[in-house]
């Protein structure tokens, strides 16, 4: 039994203290994971990856009981997709200046492209998928936002290469077919 998985259950089983001990054993790997996933993000995104990886932990250290690292990680992954899907609605808003486009100085030709939207319309299409097809939406929310490899993500699912294969070209599909409608 891994480290990450006696603190996770010392954690199911009430020790207060084990939470305190989780953070540091991962802290490394989900950096590396907010900044996979961050480098997808448009410029002048607001958040960085200490940031993405401390919210995400504060809100998977609650009430939600974690099988293994496997499963620690794939609920990580979607996690921190709710965050960013929540920061670009945030940032969408008319209240909050959301008709207004953010501009670096120091770069005024690096202008975003819109991602916000195209975020919000991929979460939109994703849910839709999770109606049909959880493993394709779990399978696309790991390589996606979560910046797995095929390899690995096929492995997180405990898919083989070939029914990872299959999976992640229907929902390629699908989720083309959904979005190039919008």
């Amino acid at each position: 039994m891994s480290e990450v998985t006696q603190i996770l259950n010392a954690i199911e089983a009430g020790d207060a203290q084990a939470a305190e001990k989780l953070l540091p054993v991962l802290y490394d790997e989900l950096r590396k994971l907010a900044s996979n996933l961050l480098a997808h993000e448009k410029p002048g995104q607001t958040l960085d990856a200490t940031a993405l990886v401390h919210e995400a932990y504060l809100r998977l250290v609650g009430d939600q009981q974690f099988a293994n690292r496997r499963h620690f990680f794939a609920a990580a992954a979607e996690a921190m997709r709710r965050i960013l899907v929540d920061n670009a609605r945030r940032k969408a808003t008319a209240k909050r200046g959301g008709q207004l486009q953010r501009i670096n100085l120091e770069q005024v030709s690096a202008v975003g492209d819109g991602s916000d939207a195209e975020l919000l319309a991929l979460n939109d299409a994703l849910t839709e998928l999770e109606q049909h097809d959880r493993k394709g939406a779990q399978l696309v929310k790991l390589r996606y936002f979560a910046g797995l490899s095929h390899q690995e993500a096929a492995a997180a699912l405990g898919l083989s290469r070939r029914a990872a294969d299959r999976l992640w070209a229907l929902a390629r599909a699908w989720l083309y077919q959904r979005l190039s409608k919008e």
